[in-house]
């Protein structure tokens, strides 16, 4: 039988996601990828540091044992194959068990997340990941200047989510966009008993439930909705995930409150949210990353 992925937890990632390249990556923008080839064979043996999704990362794969292989990581990087020896050498050093990669030296690398059956796909390029959510995978673009995740809860995996445009679809922001909060307000009201269609991560929380259920004693995961609706406009959310058979362990119904505050105390190892307002705020407290879907985002 050959080697497969399937029934794992796949997350794709940039190195830039993973590590902190930041300083050399200001030399590759500056055109002289030669140069920069250069300095990551330099530091070869220098291991990079952390980088915004690494705690996200080696909680995930935490849930790997001896019985079971339930999470993949893969290194999907426009680095070259040089610099991605770095990449591995870095992963290997804080205990990573990553083994797989494809480095595209400046071409769009989003093109390999179907033969990966990704789950998700982080990136600091937002076209990579415009395109990767074109193609129906959960991405989200990172912000590399983000908190780092707080190391408090060592165990558990903590992953917060905004609501529309991520977990659900546009359809309701359509109307608030387009009619304002009050026909906003009515609309959720009147379709409360109706779900909301599926935002472009509903298949990660799916397979983040699936995760959760496999379980193991080293590992837990704990999820959040924090969502700028408040009643009457809730009962549609928490109505639209019952319907999906999925639990979300806590909800934030904030009323277009800076959503910032409330992170920096729940404390995840991640934040998507479709709106870069909600983003730069969070960023300021946790990791978070940029799900450029919507009408927000058009």
């Amino acid at each position: 039988m050959g080697v497969t992925l399937e029934g794992q937890l796949v997350v794709a990632i940039s190195s830039r996601a993973l590590f902190d390249f930041e300083e050399e990556n200001r030399l590759f923008e500056r055109g002289d990828d030669r140069a920069y080839q250069q300095l990551q064979l330099d530091r070869l043996d220098v291991p990079a540091p952390p980088g915004v999704a690494f705690s996200l990362v080696r909680k995930l794969l935490a849930f790997n044992d001896a019985a079971a292989r339930r999470v993949e990581v893969v290194i999907l990087s426009r680095n070259d194959p040089v610099s991605g020896m770095r990449v591995f050498r870095s992963a290997q050093h804080y205990g990573l068990p990553i083994e797989r990669g494809s480095f595209t030296r400046g071409q769009p690398p989003w093109r390999y997340l179907r033969p990966l059956n990704a789950n998700l796909f982080l990136s600091a390029h937002l076209s990579d990941v415009r395109a990767a959510l074109d193609a129906g995978v959960p991405a989200a673009q990172v912000y590399p200047h983000s908190a780092k995740a707080s190391e408090d809860h060592p165990n558990e995996v903590r992953i917060a989510f905004d609501g529309d445009a991520v977990l659900f679809g546009d359809e309701s922001e359509r109307i608030f966009q387009a009619q304002g909060l009050t026909a906003f307000q009515q609309h959720e009201a009147t379709n409360a008993s109706q779900p909301l269609a599926g935002g472009p991560f509903k298949p990660l929380l799916q397979a983040l439930h699936r995760l959760q259920q496999a379980g193991t004693p080293a590992m837990r995961l704990r999820t959040a909705l924090v969502t700028a609706r408040s009643a009457p406009a809730h009962e549609r959310a928490i109505r639209t995930l019952m319907n999906w058979n999925i639990e979300v362990d806590e909800a934030m119904f904030l009323g277009g409150l800076p959503k910032g505050g409330f992170l920096r105390e729940f404390e995840p190892d991640f934040f998507f949210d479709d709106q870069t307002g909600h983003i730069e705020s969070a960023a300021l407290h946790v990791p978070a990353g940029h799900v450029a879907s919507g009408v927000r985002n058009s």
